[in-house]
């Protein structure tokens, strides 16, 4: 056992500081106002920088060629080393790191003197007799404790033992199982008492245990450790106050969401079934596609399954096209394309010793190494033996871009769906190059699928640069966010999944991975009954990756129209998310640039309101709307509890709320209890049935004016990569009160002409209807016949039903104007 008790030496290096204790060796680096860097090892020296999760940093990495045009170099803040009567301090003007000598142990306090974070003294950092590195952290009694990626449980992970570690979770328990398909070593540490939040980044991939006071010592006060099997003790503090900004400062370093097309967030059929039949899987596909149309829900993109590799054999080979079951892949891929649908064609990197590729790749020096480095390994995978193509070496990346480009990528496919790539090596100590480091698998094995995601985008550029690819990864470490819409894999048919998949969303969220989802229906399992079917789907919308998929256990297959008597519930359900497609892709927008999560959990909005802190089942998307749906069979009415800090309206009843309580609301199957928060604006594409081939040329804005609002609609092409040249455009939309009523103002930058040709405002009136509409300077006319209004190029009409006022107009070319509603009472009987 090495147990850094005692602190020896201390040298400044201006840019980093290094420590020297009686056990292990430290750095430590104020890259900026927000992040502390402290890394620790108990070898000799430090291992080589080598780093595939951070895009900021200030010191040489060997990936720094790799990640390029990914990452920032910065100038660390020069230290400034002050000696105290207890050790060092040294500060980067919003933290101070206090260095206590004897015992050994790190503290971090704001600038008010709140402790954020504290080492457990005379237990800091240790290495046991197995070589395993801990780091103690001290806890109090206030903590809640959010975030360690896909996880399942409630929302607050307090007193839980998590293993991080990639596992295949074939029907995987939203409630108890536990370790999933993605490693991501950061949690978010709240302080309910002191009501201030900040976070802890390991860098470092292999497996690991973090435990949250689930084991308890007498001999010590509360603590929490996180357990790793081997590397550096390489922790980042990353600093608040709020959540938000613990979030917006963790993805700075990690990387935000990558902007996916919009079409990424349409409905994506799927299911194995349609790969598994004996031949004209093709036309099984396409008329998936037709029945979708025939039924009025909007479809556009079809996630293809593997069978589509399968061999003679009967096992399956990626980049192989099965012909009797596709004869044509070419044509297949137009005519879904001609029919608004994208194909996601479903790529392994385990390849079987029996693949005609496999000795190609061997020659290639694609494959990841026996220990020795004299071979290749050898493990089992889907189907028997295989090799596992080794995506930190450029051999490997190269080989899998170009068999990618000829094999789909050159029949006009832009989507690849990534699967089985939690890289289960049984021998940890194999060897794959790491970029020339010759490093142990078990070192870098999350890693693995987040590199894979990275060479199918560069595979998609190599052919077309100006594409916009579409990724769907099922495993990943810290950053894979960069690259790929995520799913939660293999989930099971049941209630407590449709459930209790939403924490593990909202987890990932507070992750910096916004851009996730899971199966809606249950991956594995049966065949879920109506009403679980129905409230997975009226859950699965709000999912920023919606996709029915299934391998049913009896012979079934989960399909929008297979109970047709509740084919009504699951229309209306996909149509509403289509609706909210430009509230989604402006909300994707923010997540490629601020790292803000998509679905957020209360706690994220309203970190103020002590009775949120909890919840892990109720939860906004976006700031604006609040989504309470229904979880548990055979409700009939439900408890929903409304934050404080807004008022809020019951999008069904149009009944207002005061914020701060529990109501309780009938509910039944056409039921998606959602209400908009007091200050609210949603852009809405009302009657959008694709997202490929139809075009936005209507954009409704459903407005909640009672208190200040304010929201960014983004618009680009949404398929190609001119917004990363500039051309995108923001249209900043706010609402103030005034001594008429509301003024509602667009102010717009960039230099994307924009399709909409036609705005629409529908403005909620709780008390009186308005007066008059003015644009500009131009006063629209009032209609008092909704039949008259619905065929009028500008004017508005006062629904009373809903208690809005309904808004039409031509968009302006103007930069900036500015919609003013009046809301002044007239006297009609007054003389």
């Amino acid at each position: 056992m090495k147990t850094s008790s005692k602190l020896l030496n201390v040298d400044n290096q201006r840019d980093h500081l290094n420590l020297t204790t009686d056990g292990a060796k430290f750095q430590i680096y104020l890259l900026d106002d927000n992040i502390i860097r402290i890394r620790g090892t108990f070898d000799e020296q430090f291992a080589p920088e080598a780093s595939y999760a951070l895009v900021k940093t200030a010191w040489a990495d060997q990936t720094d060629d790799l990640l390029s045009d990914e990452r920032q170099r910065v100038k660390p803040i020069p230290i400034d080393l002050q000696q105290n009567d207890k050790g060092y301090t040294v500060s980067n003007g919003k933290y101070t790191l206090r260095i206590n000598a004897e015992p050994f142990y790190f503290k971090i306090t704001d600038s008010k003197g709140n402790v954020l974070h504290k080492d457990l003294p005379k237990r800091s950092f240790l290495q046991d007799d197995l070589g395993r590195n801990y780091h103690y952290s001290s806890m109090g009694d206030h903590n809640k404790f959010y975030g360690f990626g896909e996880k399942s449980g409630k929302l607050n992970k307090f007193k839980r033992h998590m293993r991080m570690h990639n596992t295949d979770s074939l029907g995987w328990n939203a409630a108890k199982s536990d370790p999933l398909y993605k490693m991501i070593p950061f949690y978010i540490d709240f302080n309910t008492e002191d009501n201030l939040a900040s976070g802890l980044f390991y860098n470092n991939a292999h497996d690991s245990v973090f435990d949250m006071d689930c084991e308890h010592s007498n001999y010590w006060k509360r603590y929490s450790y996180f357990q790793c099997d081997g590397g550096d003790l390489d922790v980042f503090f990353i600093g608040g106050p709020t959540i938000k900004d613990v979030v917006e400062h963790y993805t700075d370093l990690t990387g935000k969401s990558a902007m996916m097309p919009m079409a990424s967030l349409g409905y994506m059929g799927s299911t194995m079934f349609y790969t598994e039949l004996e031949k004209d899987s093709d036309q099984a596909i396409l008329d998936f596609v037709d029945t979708c149309k025939k039924n009025g829900i909007p479809c556009d993109g079809f996630f293809l399954s593997s069978g589509y590799t399968t061999g003679e054999d009967g096992k399956r080979y990626v980049f192989n096209w099965n012909k009797e079951r596709f004869p044509d892949p070419r044509q297949f891929v137009n005519e879904l394309k001609k029919r608004g649908v994208l194909l996601a064609p479903n790529v392994k990197p385990g390849m079987l010793v029996t693949h005609p590729l496999a000795k190609e790749f061997s020659d290639k020096d694609a494959y990841i190494k026996t220990p020795d480095g004299s071979d290749d390994q050898v493990d089992q995978y889907w189907g028997g033996d295989a090799h596992f193509v080794d995506f930190t070496n450029p051999h490997g990346r190269d080989t899998w871009e170009q068999k990618m480009i000829d094999a789909l990528i050159s029949l006009g496919i832009t989507s690849i769906w990534n699967d089985n790539n939690e890289y289960e090596i049984n021998n940890t100590q194999a060897q794959v190059d790491a970029e020339g480091l010759r490093e142990p698998i078990g070192a870098l094995k999350p890693v693995m699928p987040t590199m894979m995601a990275k060479a199918a985008k560069e595979a998609v550029h190599k052919h077309d640069p100006n594409v916009r690819p579409y990724l769907i990864n099922r495993a990943g470490f810290a950053g894979i966010q960069r690259y790929s819409q995520t799913w939660a894999g293999d989930n099971y048919t049941s209630w407590t999944n449709v459930k209790y998949n939403i924490p593990t969303i909202l987890g990932m969220g507070l992750s910096g991975v916004a851009n996730q989802g899971c199966d809606i229906g249950g991956f594995d399992g049966p065949l879920p009954e109506p009403e679980l079917f129905i409230r997975w789907v009226q859950n699965g919308i709000f999912q920023p990756r919606f996709s029915i998929h299934s391998s049913n256990t009896d012979n079934t297959v989960t399909e929008p129209w297979t109970y047709p008597s509740y084919t009504k519930y699951i229309r209306a359900a996909i149509q509403l998310r289509y609706s909210l497609v430009p509230y989604f892709y402006s909300l994707l927008y923010e997540a490629s640039t601020k790292g803000s999560p998509i679905m957020r959990p209360l706690v994220y909005e309203f970190q103020d309101d002590p009775a949120v802190s909890e919840e892990s089942f109720e939860f906004m998307l976006g700031d604006s709307l609040l989504v309470a749906n229904v979880l548990d069979k055979g409700q009939t009415q439900k408890d929903v509890y409304l934050p404080k800090g807004a008022n809020w309206l019951d999008l069904k009843t149009n009944t207002y709320y005061h914020g701060g309580q529990t109501i309780t609301i009938p509910v039944d199957l056409s039921s998606i209890p959602m209400f908009l928060r007091t200050g609210s604006i949603i852009p809405r594409s009302l009657g959008l049935m694709n997202i490929h081939n139809d075009v936005i040329d209507k954009l409704n804005f459903l407005i909640e004016p009672s208190a200040k609002a304010a929201f960014t609609v983004y618009e680009d092409d949404g398929v190609s990569n001119d917004y990363l040249k500039g051309v995108s455009l923001r249209t900043q939309v706010t609402t103030e009160s005034n001594e008429n009523g509301v003024a509602v103002s667009f102010k717009r930058t960039g230099d994307y002409q924009t399709k909409v040709k036609t705005v629409e405002l529908s403005v909620c009136c709780p008390e009186l209807a308005p007066l008059s509409v003015t644009l500009g300077d131009q006063v629209l006319p009032r209609y008092l016949n909704s039949d008259k209004f619905e065929t009028a190029a500008a004017g508005w009409y006062f629904n009373g039903e809903k208690r809005q006022v309904e808004v039409r107009y031509a968009n302006p070319a103007a930069k900036d104007y500015q919609v003013g509603i009046n809301f002044n009472q007239k006297d009609l009987i007054s003389i």
